[in-house]
């Protein structure tokens, strides 16, 4: 599958969390500029299936492709959600609920992006962590979270996000990784890559957090040089709700939330902007 040439723009959001009715209403209002833009969707739609499927449901209804990743919040077995399978088979669940509705995975063939900015690879990818991103003086994932239970700033995906069946989120993160590895190498040489996590592929982006041992549930050290070893245009993620535009040894990272109301209404630029991609907002159409 590719962009037509000639038209339209790929964007990205993420961490909608359509849960809060304010920021429902910033998906019900959201509009492509064309009828050929893409829509990158990096995780966090909501914690319920239904809720997951409302939303990507009526982008897809208005974007010419929709390519979507799962964050930790879909993940979560949540006890208001109906549906409480867990683990892989609750992301097989989401991944058939998305082929329904023409909407793309990280179980998909990348598509290609040959409209305006173009041809780009947008790779959809689901890696989790591993609890490598340590606190300061910590050695292990033991340390780390007997340091994190000590402040009070422990991930809810302690309580609600199961790798079932395999044996830790940690095993589960290193079998995506592996699979993701075969994948991107299968891409063929010079495509530029656009690859979409909502966990960022390298720690910079959580050095600004304000508890820092709230990293250790926001990557994995096994990515770190995947930005310079494979041809990457832009990483595109979510997951911190710190909306920013950083660089990484000169490659482009966008983290692309819209985050909580009580985060959102503090910032100066409004509500559910879309972030133009391919081409890149510093770049001409």
């Amino acid at each position: 599958m590719s962009g037509r040439d000639g038209g339209g723009q790929l964007w990205a959001i993420s961490d909608l969390h359509i849960g809060y009715a304010e920021n429902r209403a910033l998906v019900d209002g959201m509009r492509p500029g064309s009828d050929e833009d893409w829509l990158i969707v990096a995780g966090d739609v909501a914690e319920t299936v239904e809720d997951i499927g409302w939303a990507l449901k009526t982008l897809a209804g208005r974007f010419a492709q929709v390519v979507w990743v799962p964050g930790n919040h879909e993940l979560w077995t949540h006890p208001k959600d109906p549906v409480t399978l867990r683990g892989v088979a609750r992301y097989e669940h989401l991944v058939e609920h998305c082929r329904d509705l023409g909407v793309l995975t990280p179980e998909d063939p990348y598509p290609v992006w040959d409209g305006p900015g173009g041809p780009v690879a947008v790779a959809p990818l689901f890696l989790l962590y591993d609890y490598s991103f340590l606190p300061s003086g910590c050695a292990t994932k033991d340390e780390g979270l007997q340091y994190a239970y000590g402040t009070g700033v422990v991930c809810t995906d302690e309580r609600l996000l199961h790798p079932d069946p395999y044996p830790s989120r940690e095993a589960w993160c290193r079998a995506r990784v592996a699979e993701t590895e075969r994948r991107l190498a299968e891409v063929p040489d010079g495509l530029p890559l656009v690859l979409v996590n909502h966990w960022p592929l390298h720690r910079h982006p959580t050095d600004v957090l304000w508890y820092p041992e709230f990293a250790m549930w926001c990557g994995t050290t096994l990515t770190g040089d995947w930005h310079r070893r494979y041809p990457v245009h832009t990483m595109v993620y979510g997951h911190l709700h710190i909306p920013r535009s950083t660089r990484q040894d000169g490659v482009p990272f966008e983290e692309v939330s819209v985050g909580y109301p009580r985060e959102w209404r503090k910032r100066d630029q409004p509500p559910g902007r879309l972030r133009r991609i391919v081409p890149r907002e510093d770049e001409g159409r």
